[in-house]
């Protein structure tokens, strides 16, 4: 082999060791990265994972105290909110959901309705797990005439077994907290009940399944201790 060759093979043999060396070093870092999931596929895991029992018939049921100065049927607004977070988000069956208009005939025929536990009022609509929502404050105001709404809507939530009447969720406390709020809301009282209301379903559901991480925080959640003062 001629010295000119030999050169050109020594180089393009070198050139290819090293292509390969650096192709492999490289290559690891792009599989890690590739392999890697990314911000918006996180999730966080679920409290208690109701998309699991997506079989099961689920009961959502509103406690709203009379003292409650609401001056509207927040039990409706918020029963059909967290019943559409239910099918959008858990993929629960709409056929497997106790039906707002069901548990209201079912209460209107009730003398005694108040005095009835929650599970039995599950057992009683064939309802397997009954959420229940127990609201703790409501409070709406326009802003100086101006046609803005602040306020907020705190709940607590627990989720129960309508045979045994045993506490499934959640585990670490006699109940959920979930706290929304408006700063300056949207303009007209019913657009921003309604916005309240979503909110709260939405961080009521975000529990209950797989939620990806940049979606579990929305802007109206104020559940930061404090906010309400």
């Amino acid at each position: 082999m001629k010295k000119p060759q030999y050169k050109r093979f020594a180089f393009c043999l070198f050139t290819f060791a090293f292509l390969t060396v650096v192709f492999f070093h490289s290559g690891c870092r792009i599989v890690g990265i590739v392999g890697t999931p990314r911000s918006h596929e996180k999730k966080i895991t679920a409290e208690y994972d109701l998309a699991a029992h997506r079989k099961q018939r689920v009961l959502v049921l509103v406690n709203q105290p009379s003292w409650l100065d609401a001056g509207v049927d927040l039990r409706y607004y918020i029963t059909e909110a967290i019943n559409t977070n239910l099918v959008r988000k858990v993929k629960i069956p709409s056929r497997n959901l106790v039906t707002y208009n069901k548990l209201f005939e079912f209460r209107s025929n009730q003398r005694n309705f108040s005095l009835l536990s929650p599970a039995k009022v599950g057992t009683a609509l064939e309802a397997d797990v009954v959420l229940l929502v127990m609201i703790e404050d409501y409070q709406l105001h326009e802003i100086a005439e101006t046609g803005y709404y602040k306020g907020l809507l705190n709940t607590r939530t627990i989720i129960l077994d309508a045979a045994t009447a045993e506490k499934l969720w959640p585990k670490s406390a006699e109940s959920k907290s979930i706290k929304v709020g408006l700063e300056v809301g949207e303009r007209g009282r019913e657009v921003a009940l309604k916005r309240l209301v979503r909110a709260c379903a939405y961080c009521t559901v975000r529990y209950l399944y797989d939620c990806p991480r940049n979606k579990f925080k929305i802007f109206d959640d104020k559940s930061d201790i404090g906010w309400g003062d």
